[in-house]
Parts: structure tokens; C-alpha cells; sequence
């Protein structure tokens, strides 16, 4: 299994209002972020696995769009959120 429950109201918990803050920005980035790391480590083994690959750069894309979209309501908290998670656009 990927993540379990608790792994997520973690997430949640630290980057979100509250455990159950599934739906902010900031939850959506953090849990994409873990993921893509997940599968980034996963290809550095397993070169040739093109369909990883493929869900790879579309995870990178949804966090890009949410970034962007992060930045166009409130520059503070995207600063906030690429300063806690080590990403840089």
C-alpha cells in the first residue's frame, strides 16, 4: 500500500489546518511531493519503466499548476510551502 491513513492525516495535519484538510493547496503539494519523490527513487533502480515514468511528469505537472496557482492568490504561503518542502521552481 502506498501511504496509509495515518501517513496522510500527518501530512495533512503539518501542512494543512487540520487532519481532515485534504483539500488546501498546501496538503495537495506536500502529498505530491512525497510521491514524486517515491517514484523518482524508483526509477534511478528502474531506468526502463516508461510508464512511471509517464505518471511521474504528470504528478510534476499537477504540482507545477497548483503552484502557479498558489501564486497567483497568495505569494506568502508559496513561499512558505517551497521553503518547507526543499522545492524550487
Amino acid at each position: 500500500m502506498y501511504l496509509t491513513k495515518e501517513a496522510k492525516q500527518e501530512i495533512f495535519t503539518k501542512y494543512g489546518n487540520n487532519a481532515q484538510d485534504s483539500g488546501s493547496a498546501e496538503s495537495q503539494i506536500a502529498l505530491l511531493t512525497r510521491r514524486i519523490s517515491r517514484l523518482t527513487d524508483h526509477l534511478k533502480v528502474h531506468k526502463k519503466d516508461f510508464s512511471t515514468q509517464r505518471g511521474l511528469y504528470s504528478l510534476v505537472g499537477k504540482r507545477r499548476r497548483l503552484l502557479d496557482y498558489l501564486i497567483d492568490r497568495d505569494i506568502a504561503r508559496y513561499r512558505k510551502i517551497i521553503k518547507e518542502l526543499g522545492i524550487r521552481k
